[in-house]
Protein backbone atom coordinates (compact mmCIF):
# COMPACT_ATOMS: atom_id res chain seq x y z
CA UNK A 1 0.00 0.00 0.00
CA UNK A 2 1.36 3.60 -0.97
CA UNK A 3 1.78 6.05 2.10
CA UNK A 4 2.61 9.57 2.22
CA UNK A 5 2.64 12.49 4.59
CA UNK A 6 0.08 14.43 2.88
CA UNK A 7 -2.62 13.60 0.14
CA UNK A 8 -3.61 16.70 -1.94
CA UNK A 9 -6.61 16.39 -3.73
CA UNK A 10 -6.98 18.45 -6.81
CA UNK A 11 -4.49 20.54 -8.82
CA UNK A 12 -5.78 23.90 -9.27
CA UNK A 13 -4.40 27.11 -7.34
CA UNK A 14 -5.25 26.12 -4.41
CA UNK A 15 -4.59 22.54 -4.33
CA UNK A 16 -0.41 23.58 -6.27
CA UNK A 17 -0.09 26.16 -3.11
CA UNK A 18 -0.55 24.03 -0.37
CA UNK A 19 1.38 21.35 -1.59
CA UNK A 20 4.10 22.97 -3.23
CA UNK A 21 4.60 24.90 0.34
CA UNK A 22 4.40 21.83 1.89
CA UNK A 23 7.16 20.37 -0.36
CA UNK A 24 9.32 23.43 0.46
CA UNK A 25 8.73 22.43 4.10
CA UNK A 26 10.07 19.09 3.65
CA UNK A 27 6.86 16.79 4.00
CA UNK A 28 6.45 14.01 1.50
CA UNK A 29 3.26 15.05 -1.03
CA UNK A 30 1.06 13.37 -3.39
CA UNK A 31 -1.67 15.72 -5.53
CA UNK A 32 -3.63 13.80 -7.28
CA UNK A 33 -5.94 15.79 -10.26
CA UNK A 34 -8.76 14.07 -12.10
CA UNK A 35 -8.27 15.94 -15.12
CA UNK A 36 -4.92 16.01 -17.59
CA UNK A 37 -3.67 19.86 -17.83
CA UNK A 38 -3.77 22.33 -19.40
CA UNK A 39 -8.20 22.71 -19.19
CA UNK A 40 -10.04 25.24 -19.16
CA UNK A 41 -11.00 27.61 -16.18
CA UNK A 42 -12.86 30.74 -15.83
CA UNK A 43 -11.30 33.37 -12.92
CA UNK A 44 -8.36 35.07 -15.54
CA UNK A 45 -7.70 38.20 -13.16
CA UNK A 46 -5.38 38.18 -10.76
CA UNK A 47 -5.56 40.86 -8.00
CA UNK A 48 -2.02 42.24 -6.45
CA UNK A 49 -2.38 40.66 -3.10
CA UNK A 50 -1.40 36.96 -4.80
CA UNK A 51 2.12 39.07 -5.27
CA UNK A 52 2.94 37.45 -1.12
CA UNK A 53 1.98 33.71 -1.90
CA UNK A 54 3.62 33.68 -5.47
CA UNK A 55 6.14 34.80 -4.09
CA UNK A 56 6.66 32.05 -1.90
CA UNK A 57 6.02 29.90 -4.53
CA UNK A 58 8.85 30.91 -6.60
CA UNK A 59 6.17 31.72 -9.43
CA UNK A 60 7.13 35.56 -10.12
CA UNK A 61 10.20 34.66 -12.32
CA UNK A 62 7.84 32.58 -14.34
CA UNK A 63 5.22 35.26 -14.76
CA UNK A 64 7.08 37.69 -15.35
CA UNK A 65 8.65 35.84 -18.12
CA UNK A 66 4.75 34.95 -19.69
CA UNK A 67 3.10 36.69 -22.29
CA UNK A 68 -0.01 37.41 -19.67
CA UNK A 69 -1.40 40.95 -19.64
CA UNK A 70 -0.07 43.25 -16.89
CA UNK A 71 -2.41 44.60 -14.64
CA UNK A 72 -2.45 47.73 -13.07
CA UNK A 73 -5.88 49.00 -11.78
CA UNK A 74 -9.49 48.47 -12.12
CA UNK A 75 -12.42 50.66 -13.87
CA UNK A 76 -15.49 51.00 -13.07
CA UNK A 77 -18.67 52.29 -15.79
CA UNK A 78 -22.21 52.94 -13.67
CA UNK A 79 -25.43 52.14 -15.33
CA UNK A 80 -25.29 55.86 -17.20
CA UNK A 81 -22.33 55.38 -18.45
CA UNK A 82 -20.19 57.30 -17.06
CA UNK A 83 -16.70 55.66 -16.58
CA UNK A 84 -14.63 56.11 -13.35
CA UNK A 85 -11.26 57.09 -12.77
CA UNK A 86 -8.86 54.32 -12.71
CA UNK A 87 -8.05 52.79 -8.84
CA UNK A 88 -4.05 52.37 -9.65
CA UNK A 89 -2.69 50.21 -6.81
CA UNK A 90 1.06 51.79 -7.33
CA UNK A 91 -0.87 54.90 -6.46
CA UNK A 92 -2.22 53.33 -3.12
CA UNK A 93 1.31 50.88 -2.72
CA UNK A 94 4.48 52.25 -4.36
CA UNK A 95 5.93 48.55 -4.68
CA UNK A 96 6.53 45.67 -7.22
CA UNK A 97 3.20 43.75 -5.69
CA UNK A 98 1.05 46.38 -6.88
CA UNK A 99 1.10 45.42 -10.56
CA UNK A 100 -0.49 41.70 -11.03
CA UNK A 101 -1.45 39.85 -14.53
CA UNK A 102 -4.69 38.98 -16.33
CA UNK A 103 -3.75 35.50 -17.15
CA UNK A 104 -5.14 32.29 -18.95
CA UNK A 105 -6.24 29.94 -16.41
CA UNK A 106 -5.56 26.83 -18.51
CA UNK A 107 -2.00 28.04 -18.87
CA UNK A 108 -1.55 29.90 -15.46
CA UNK A 109 -2.70 26.44 -13.17
CA UNK A 110 -0.87 24.21 -15.93
CA UNK A 111 2.52 26.67 -14.71
CA UNK A 112 1.59 26.27 -10.90
CA UNK A 113 1.30 22.27 -10.95
CA UNK A 114 3.85 22.01 -13.03
CA UNK A 115 6.12 24.31 -10.71
CA UNK A 116 4.58 22.10 -7.75
CA UNK A 117 6.18 19.21 -9.56
CA UNK A 118 9.87 21.26 -9.70
CA UNK A 119 9.82 21.34 -6.17
CA UNK A 120 9.15 17.95 -4.97
CA UNK A 121 5.36 17.29 -5.29
CA UNK A 122 4.33 13.50 -6.54
CA UNK A 123 1.61 14.98 -9.45
CA UNK A 124 -0.51 12.01 -10.71
CA UNK A 125 -3.02 13.37 -13.42
CA UNK A 126 -5.39 11.87 -14.69
CA UNK A 127 -6.17 10.35 -11.22
CA UNK A 128 -9.79 9.78 -10.02
CA UNK A 129 -10.39 10.40 -5.74
CA UNK A 130 -12.83 7.76 -5.30
CA UNK A 131 -13.23 8.36 -1.58
CA UNK A 132 -11.29 9.86 1.38
CA UNK A 133 -10.96 7.13 3.77
CA UNK A 134 -11.78 6.97 7.86
CA UNK A 135 -10.56 5.49 10.79
CA UNK A 136 -13.19 7.05 13.16
CA UNK A 137 -13.37 10.38 13.14
CA UNK A 138 -9.84 10.87 11.14
CA UNK A 139 -9.34 10.66 7.43
CA UNK A 140 -6.24 8.32 6.57
CA UNK A 141 -6.17 8.09 3.08
CA UNK A 142 -7.86 8.17 -0.25
CA UNK A 143 -9.16 5.44 -2.55
CA UNK A 144 -8.63 5.95 -6.25
CA UNK A 145 -9.15 5.14 -10.28
CA UNK A 146 -5.58 5.34 -11.83
CA UNK A 147 -5.89 6.54 -16.01
CA UNK A 148 -5.78 2.61 -16.76
CA UNK A 149 -8.97 1.77 -14.08
CA UNK A 150 -6.95 0.34 -11.61
CA UNK A 151 -8.45 0.78 -7.96
CA UNK A 152 -6.06 1.40 -5.31
CA UNK A 153 -5.44 3.22 -1.77
CA UNK A 154 -2.99 5.52 -0.51
CA UNK A 155 -2.55 6.23 3.05
CA UNK A 156 -1.42 10.01 4.54
CA UNK A 157 -1.62 11.28 8.04
CA UNK A 158 -3.29 14.46 6.38
CA UNK A 159 -5.97 15.19 3.41
CA UNK A 160 -6.27 18.47 2.21
CA UNK A 161 -9.09 18.72 -0.12
CA UNK A 162 -8.97 20.94 -2.94
CA UNK A 163 -11.67 19.14 -5.12
CA UNK A 164 -13.05 22.65 -6.82
CA UNK A 165 -17.18 22.94 -6.46
CA UNK A 166 -17.28 19.08 -6.61
CA UNK A 167 -16.28 19.98 -2.55
CA UNK A 168 -16.08 15.95 -1.57
CA UNK A 169 -15.65 16.52 2.37
CA UNK A 170 -17.86 19.42 2.41
CA UNK A 171 -20.94 17.49 0.80
CA UNK A 172 -20.04 13.78 2.76
CA UNK A 173 -20.37 15.71 6.18
CA UNK A 174 -23.19 18.57 4.95
CA UNK A 175 -21.18 21.30 5.68
CA UNK A 176 -22.42 23.89 3.29
CA UNK A 177 -23.59 27.38 4.24
CA UNK A 178 -25.33 29.05 1.33
CA UNK A 179 -25.15 32.62 1.35
CA UNK A 180 -28.61 34.72 2.13
CA UNK A 181 -27.89 37.59 -0.41
CA UNK A 182 -25.51 36.23 -3.01
CA UNK A 183 -27.39 34.48 -5.62
CA UNK A 184 -25.83 35.09 -9.00
CA UNK A 185 -24.86 33.27 -12.73
CA UNK A 186 -22.52 34.54 -15.62
CA UNK A 187 -22.68 33.86 -19.16
CA UNK A 188 -19.51 34.63 -21.35
CA UNK A 189 -17.94 34.44 -24.20
CA UNK A 190 -14.11 35.66 -25.51
CA UNK A 191 -14.03 38.79 -28.57
CA UNK A 192 -10.92 39.41 -30.43
CA UNK A 193 -10.21 42.31 -31.84
CA UNK A 194 -12.36 44.58 -29.53
CA UNK A 195 -11.55 47.88 -27.83
CA UNK A 196 -8.66 47.88 -25.30
CA UNK A 197 -7.20 51.07 -23.73
CA UNK A 198 -3.59 51.43 -23.99
CA UNK A 199 -0.48 52.33 -22.11
CA UNK A 200 -1.09 51.63 -18.16
CA UNK A 201 -4.67 51.32 -18.65
CA UNK A 202 -4.06 48.58 -21.51
CA UNK A 203 -4.52 45.70 -18.91
CA UNK A 204 -7.62 47.70 -16.10
CA UNK A 205 -10.29 45.04 -15.60
CA UNK A 206 -13.13 47.18 -15.94
CA UNK A 207 -16.82 46.67 -14.20
CA UNK A 208 -19.46 47.74 -16.44
CA UNK A 209 -22.70 48.23 -14.29
CA UNK A 210 -25.57 47.43 -16.88
CA UNK A 211 -27.82 49.80 -17.34
CA UNK A 212 -31.22 48.37 -15.43
CA UNK A 213 -28.57 47.82 -12.73
CA UNK A 214 -29.78 44.07 -12.71
CA UNK A 215 -26.09 43.12 -13.10
CA UNK A 216 -22.62 43.77 -14.34
CA UNK A 217 -20.20 42.68 -17.05
CA UNK A 218 -16.43 42.12 -17.00
CA UNK A 219 -14.41 43.26 -19.51
CA UNK A 220 -10.76 41.44 -19.24
CA UNK A 221 -8.11 42.06 -21.57
CA UNK A 222 -5.86 38.87 -22.14
CA UNK A 223 -3.32 37.87 -24.67
CA UNK A 224 -3.56 37.69 -28.53
CA UNK A 225 -5.63 40.74 -28.47
CA UNK A 226 -8.37 38.56 -26.81
CA UNK A 227 -11.02 39.88 -24.28
CA UNK A 228 -13.01 37.74 -22.05
CA UNK A 229 -16.42 39.63 -21.62
CA UNK A 230 -19.30 38.66 -18.90
CA UNK A 231 -22.30 39.43 -18.11
CA UNK A 232 -23.39 38.51 -13.86
CA UNK A 233 -26.80 38.83 -12.10
CA UNK A 234 -29.21 37.05 -10.14
CA UNK A 235 -29.66 33.69 -11.00
CA UNK A 236 -33.52 34.22 -11.88
CA UNK A 237 -33.25 37.23 -13.80
CA UNK A 238 -30.13 35.29 -16.23
CA UNK A 239 -31.65 32.01 -16.44
CA UNK A 240 -35.19 31.78 -15.76
CA UNK A 241 -37.36 32.03 -18.66
CA UNK A 242 -34.93 33.54 -21.05
CA UNK A 243 -33.86 32.02 -24.27
CA UNK A 244 -31.13 30.24 -25.03
CA UNK A 245 -27.44 31.33 -23.37
CA UNK A 246 -26.17 33.50 -26.98
CA UNK A 247 -29.49 35.02 -27.07
CA UNK A 248 -29.84 36.30 -23.39
CA UNK A 249 -26.09 37.35 -23.43
CA UNK A 250 -26.51 39.19 -26.72
CA UNK A 251 -29.64 41.07 -25.36
CA UNK A 252 -27.61 41.81 -22.48
CA UNK A 253 -24.99 43.58 -24.83
CA UNK A 254 -27.82 45.08 -26.96
CA UNK A 255 -28.85 46.73 -23.09
CA UNK A 256 -25.61 48.25 -22.16
CA UNK A 257 -24.18 50.39 -25.10
CA UNK A 258 -20.69 50.68 -22.90
CA UNK A 259 -20.24 47.16 -23.40
CA UNK A 260 -21.64 46.92 -26.69
CA UNK A 261 -19.46 49.95 -28.39
CA UNK A 262 -16.30 48.66 -27.08
CA UNK A 263 -16.71 44.88 -28.53
CA UNK A 264 -18.20 46.25 -32.12
CA UNK A 265 -14.73 46.21 -33.67
CA UNK A 266 -13.74 42.77 -32.32
CA UNK A 267 -14.76 39.04 -33.64
CA UNK A 268 -16.58 36.53 -31.06
CA UNK A 269 -14.13 33.50 -31.61
CA UNK A 270 -15.53 30.64 -28.88
CA UNK A 271 -19.18 30.28 -27.63
CA UNK A 272 -20.85 31.06 -24.29
CA UNK A 273 -20.18 29.46 -21.39
CA UNK A 274 -22.95 29.65 -18.54
CA UNK A 275 -21.88 29.41 -15.03
CA UNK A 276 -24.56 28.94 -11.76
CA UNK A 277 -22.61 29.74 -9.12
CA UNK A 278 -23.95 29.86 -5.62
CA UNK A 279 -21.86 31.72 -3.25
CA UNK A 280 -21.48 29.30 -0.41
CA UNK A 281 -19.29 28.71 2.54
CA UNK A 282 -18.21 25.75 4.76
CA UNK A 283 -19.15 25.40 8.24
CA UNK A 284 -15.49 24.27 9.44
CA UNK A 285 -11.64 24.51 7.46
CA UNK A 286 -10.68 21.21 9.21
CA UNK A 287 -11.04 18.46 10.82
CA UNK A 288 -9.18 15.40 12.25
CA UNK A 289 -6.87 14.99 9.61
CA UNK A 290 -8.64 16.96 6.92
CA UNK A 291 -8.28 20.00 5.84
CA UNK A 292 -10.32 22.10 3.33
CA UNK A 293 -9.03 24.72 1.12
CA UNK A 294 -9.90 26.74 -2.13
CA UNK A 295 -13.56 26.20 -3.88
CA UNK A 296 -13.38 22.69 -1.59
CA UNK A 297 -14.07 25.48 1.16
CA UNK A 298 -16.19 28.24 -0.43
CA UNK A 299 -17.08 30.49 -3.21
CA UNK A 300 -18.45 34.12 -3.08
CA UNK A 301 -18.57 36.48 -6.58
CA UNK A 302 -16.59 37.04 -9.24
CA UNK A 303 -17.10 41.24 -8.88
CA UNK A 304 -13.49 41.85 -7.35
CA UNK A 305 -11.58 38.81 -9.14
CA UNK A 306 -10.66 37.32 -5.09
CA UNK A 307 -11.32 34.07 -6.08
CA UNK A 308 -7.38 33.12 -6.49
CA UNK A 309 -6.54 35.11 -3.99
CA UNK A 310 -8.62 33.25 -1.61
CA UNK A 311 -7.53 30.23 -2.86
CA UNK A 312 -3.81 30.89 -2.44
CA UNK A 313 -4.40 32.12 0.42
CA UNK A 314 -6.59 29.50 1.69
CA UNK A 315 -3.81 26.91 0.69
CA UNK A 316 -0.98 29.16 2.15
CA UNK A 317 -2.64 29.21 5.74
CA UNK A 318 -3.28 25.61 5.61
CA UNK A 319 -0.14 24.41 4.65
CA UNK A 320 1.53 26.34 7.35
CA UNK A 321 -0.69 25.13 9.75
CA UNK A 322 -0.28 21.39 8.45
CA UNK A 323 3.50 22.14 8.77
CA UNK A 324 3.33 23.29 12.23
CA UNK A 325 1.14 20.25 13.18
CA UNK A 326 3.57 17.94 11.37
CA UNK A 327 6.56 19.09 13.96
CA UNK A 328 4.70 19.48 16.80
CA UNK A 329 3.31 15.97 16.33
CA UNK A 330 -0.35 17.76 16.31
CA UNK A 331 -2.79 16.79 13.66
CA UNK A 332 -6.13 17.75 15.64
CA UNK A 333 -9.08 19.56 13.90
CA UNK A 334 -7.87 22.30 16.25
CA UNK A 335 -4.69 22.51 14.40
CA UNK A 336 -5.22 21.66 10.97
CA UNK A 337 -8.37 24.70 11.01
CA UNK A 338 -6.30 27.51 13.71
CA UNK A 339 -6.73 29.86 10.44
CA UNK A 340 -9.97 29.51 9.81
CA UNK A 341 -11.36 32.23 11.94
CA UNK A 342 -9.10 34.82 10.45
CA UNK A 343 -9.50 33.81 6.72
CA UNK A 344 -13.09 33.99 7.56
CA UNK A 345 -12.99 37.44 8.83
CA UNK A 346 -10.75 38.07 5.62
CA UNK A 347 -13.53 36.84 3.27
CA UNK A 348 -16.69 38.76 5.50
CA UNK A 349 -14.70 41.94 4.57
CA UNK A 350 -14.85 40.88 0.84
CA UNK A 351 -18.50 40.09 0.63
CA UNK A 352 -19.59 42.95 2.19
CA UNK A 353 -17.84 44.84 -0.80
CA UNK A 354 -19.46 42.98 -3.02
CA UNK A 355 -22.54 43.19 -1.82
CA UNK A 356 -22.49 47.01 -1.42
CA UNK A 357 -21.98 47.10 -5.00
CA UNK A 358 -24.97 44.96 -5.40
CA UNK A 359 -26.66 47.08 -2.85
CA UNK A 360 -25.51 50.34 -5.38
CA UNK A 361 -22.93 51.42 -3.91
CA UNK A 362 -21.03 54.21 -5.51
CA UNK A 363 -17.39 54.32 -5.79
CA UNK A 364 -17.38 57.80 -7.15
CA UNK A 365 -20.03 59.45 -4.33
CA UNK A 366 -17.65 57.63 -1.87
CA UNK A 367 -14.52 58.80 -2.45
CA UNK A 368 -15.83 62.66 -3.20
CA UNK A 369 -17.71 62.05 -0.11
CA UNK A 370 -14.73 60.46 1.86
CA UNK A 371 -11.49 61.09 -0.21
CA UNK A 372 -9.23 60.16 2.50
CA UNK A 373 -10.21 56.67 2.41
CA UNK A 374 -9.83 56.55 -0.98
CA UNK A 375 -6.88 54.53 -0.52
CA UNK A 376 -8.26 52.05 1.86
CA UNK A 377 -11.17 51.57 -0.72
CA UNK A 378 -8.44 50.58 -2.75
CA UNK A 379 -6.93 48.16 -0.25
CA UNK A 380 -10.01 46.23 0.11
CA UNK A 381 -9.73 46.30 -3.77
CA UNK A 382 -6.47 44.76 -4.14
CA UNK A 383 -7.36 42.02 -1.49
CA UNK A 384 -5.41 44.01 1.16
CA UNK A 385 -8.19 41.75 3.46
CA UNK A 386 -6.33 40.25 6.68
CA UNK A 387 -6.28 43.21 8.32
CA UNK A 388 -8.26 45.74 10.81
CA UNK A 389 -7.31 48.89 9.25
CA UNK A 390 -9.36 48.51 6.26
CA UNK A 391 -12.44 48.14 8.44
CA UNK A 392 -12.74 52.26 8.64
CA UNK A 393 -14.55 52.32 5.89
CA UNK A 394 -17.61 50.09 6.50
CA UNK A 395 -19.28 53.60 8.97
CA UNK A 396 -18.78 55.97 6.31
CA UNK A 397 -20.57 53.97 3.43
CA UNK A 398 -23.61 53.67 5.93
CA UNK A 399 -23.94 57.00 6.06
CA UNK A 400 -24.53 57.44 2.68
CA UNK A 401 -27.47 54.44 3.05
CA UNK A 402 -30.81 55.90 1.49
CA UNK A 403 -33.13 56.51 4.63
CA UNK A 404 -34.65 53.14 5.87
CA UNK A 405 -32.17 51.02 4.45
CA UNK A 406 -30.88 47.84 6.84
CA UNK A 407 -27.18 46.59 6.99
CA UNK A 408 -25.81 43.97 4.68
CA UNK A 409 -27.29 40.59 6.67
CA UNK A 410 -24.22 38.27 7.54
CA UNK A 411 -23.13 35.06 5.99
CA UNK A 412 -24.55 32.91 8.53
CA UNK A 413 -26.33 29.15 9.06
CA UNK A 414 -30.03 30.86 8.52
CA UNK A 415 -29.96 31.56 5.04
CA UNK A 416 -33.51 31.48 3.78
CA UNK A 417 -34.44 27.81 2.69
CA UNK A 418 -35.07 29.07 -1.68
CA UNK A 419 -30.96 30.09 -1.52
CA UNK A 420 -30.12 26.76 -1.59
CA UNK A 421 -32.72 25.45 -4.45
CA UNK A 422 -31.37 24.48 -7.53
CA UNK A 423 -27.94 23.53 -5.88
CA UNK A 424 -25.66 23.09 -9.25
CA UNK A 425 -23.07 24.44 -10.70
CA UNK A 426 -22.87 23.66 -14.34
CA UNK A 427 -19.92 25.13 -17.50
CA UNK A 428 -21.67 24.89 -20.90
CA UNK A 429 -20.06 25.13 -24.44
CA UNK A 430 -23.27 25.23 -26.46
CA UNK A 431 -21.09 25.68 -29.25
CA UNK A 432 -17.43 26.85 -31.12
CA UNK A 433 -13.95 26.02 -29.28
CA UNK A 434 -12.56 26.21 -26.02
CA UNK A 435 -10.44 29.16 -25.98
Amino acid sequence: MNTTDVIVIGGGPAGSTASTLLAQHGLRVMLLERERFPRFHIGESLIPETYWVLQRLKMLDKLRKSHFVKKFSVQFVNANGKLSAPFYFHDNKPHECSQTWQVVRSEFDLMMLRNAQEQGVDVHESTRVLDVLFEGERAVGVRIQKENGAVQEVRARVVVDASGQSAMLQNRFKLRLWDPVLNKGAIWTYWQGAYRDTGRDEGATIVIQTPSKQGWFWYIPLPDDIMSVGVVAPFDYLFKGRGPHEQTYLEEVERCPAVKDRIAPGKRITGYFATKDYSYRSKQVAGEGWVLIGDAFGFLDPLYSSGVLLALTSGELAADAIAEGFQNNDLSSGQLGKWGDSFNQGVDRMRRLVCEYYDGFSFGKFVRNYPHLKNTVTDLLIGDLFTDRVDAVWQPMESLYEPGKKPIPAWTADAPPEVAANKVNELFLPEGRRP
